[in-house]
């Protein structure tokens, strides 16, 4: 779900201005590697067992660590309510 909510917001962005779009999407994987890299470095989730980053203040990562990686469940725009639609496992 988290790649389809990139998708999706990239190609929002794309249609007015590209570059902009590759710039939040390179702000994207930054984030996502220092997460992968220090896991418990962001605050914990508004769902139990989650953690959710801030990659500028209108877009949030929100991911799981598990024993052996780190699993991004999804990307949202900062305003959009997820807990509510989806309970991590």
């Amino acid at each position: 779900m988290a790649l389809a909510d990139r998708e999706a917001i990239l190609e929002y962005i794309a249609q007015d201005n590209g570059t902009a779009a590759i710039e939040l999407d390179e702000e994207f994987e930054a984030k996502a590697e220092i997460a992968r890299q220090r896991p418990t470095l962001y605050k914990a989730g508004r769902v139990k067992g989650t953690r959710e980053l801030v990659v500028r203040p209108n877009y949030v990562m929100v991911y799981r660590v598990l024993p052996d990686a780190v699993e991004f469940l999804r990307v949202l725009h900062a305003t959009q309510q997820w807990a509510a639609q989806k309970k991590a496992k």
